[in-house]
């Protein structure tokens, strides 16, 4: 996922956005066949996000819905998503076969990563059992207190600075059937405070028995994760490690290669990387011939200051 710009799919069903006063078109697609995404006009307020999702259950058979994405709310720099979580609570009934729900899928022209005020968002998870994907956009105002859910398998958390409480949350959360985990850490500017050894619960793997794909990524201190998961029994039983984003130097090139291996990996992204040449190609040599996807692009360094390192997401 980026935030360049809308997500085009959810749960493998193409993104629709559900029109706007006044817009509906004669016909809609079937409930089952999309992935809504139903948005307020930040720029006019015509109507507030629970008015249009008030209409959406009106003129959609929300038992067939599969998939919600939830785009854009007035004032969301200010205004937190707990109307937005409350109202998709009340509506868990009109909503038995929903399997994946996004909170926040903003680009920055309608607010700005780390200027998204989330809240509590596990009572959407406690609402609806049987949901298998989860993602949520914007650090500022997030909670996730720790919890068990049997169903998700895809749980995706994309911020410019996320907080050690939530990490921790996800940690002491047990998810049985997670398979792919995704946490953008981000930089202390926009309030990430964990360490590497915060995330020791999901490098242990105890609480995460089918996981394949692991991303912490995005991450200011990726050198000190990076060494962190070259030790850690969880990637064992991995597919796909995603440490991109970040600000991976030579330090965290290193301890992966003389760490546990790596070679039964499908794919390894250490895209936006800040490795020499020299530790790229040694990367390149060890783990290229074995490891199908490897991501090696390097971050674009500052023409003025070419020895800063900086995460791909923040503000």
């Amino acid at each position: 996922m980026t935030i360049g710009g809308h997500l085009e799919e959810l749960y493998g069903l193409p993104a629709f956005t559900f029109p706007g006063p006044g817009e509906t078109p004669r016909e809609l697609p079937g409930p089952e066949a999309v992935a809504w995404r139903i948005t307020a006009d930040t720029y006019d307020a015509e109507e507030q996000w629970t008015e249009a999702f008030a209409r959406f259950c009106s003129a959609v058979d929300t038992t067939r819905v599969r998939a919600l994405v939830v785009g854009a709310w007035e004032d969301a720099y200010e205004r937190s998503s707990a109307d937005i979580v409350e109202a998709l609570v009340a509506a868990r009934d009109r909503l038995p076969g929903l399997r994946a729900l996004f909170l926040g899928d903003m680009h920055s022209e309608e607010c700005e990563i780390s200027w998204i005020t989330q809240t509590d968002v596990t009572p959407l998870l406690s609402a609806f059992p049987d949901l298998e994907e989860f993602g949520v956009r914007g650090g500022q105002g997030l909670r996730f207190p720790a919890l068990r859910h049997d169903a998700l398998h895809t749980l995706i958390v994309e911020t410019g600075g996320l907080s050690v409480d939530v990490v921790r949350g996800v940690g002491a959360s047990e998810l049985p059937a997670l398979e792919n985990l995704d946490l953008w850490l981000g930089t202390s500017w926009y309030g990430a405070d964990s360490e590497a050894a915060d995330l020791e619960p999901i490098l242990s793997g105890v609480r995460l028995p089918r996981l394949r794909y692991l991303a912490l990524r995005n991450s200011e201190i990726q050198d000190e994760i990076a060494a962190a998961v070259a030790a850690a029994p969880v990637v064992a039983g991995l597919d796909s490690l995603d440490l991109s984003m970040g600000t991976l130097s030579d330090e965290g090139g290193a301890a992966l290669l003389s760490g546990q291996p790596l070679t039964h990996l499908r794919a390894l992204d250490l895209g936006h990387h800040y490795m020499s040449e020299e530790m790229t190609h040694r990367v390149r040599g060890t783990l290229g011939p074995h490891i199908q996807d490897l991501g090696l692009t390097p971050a674009h360094r500052s023409e003025y200051r070419p020895e800063e390192r900086y995460v791909a997401v923040g503000e």
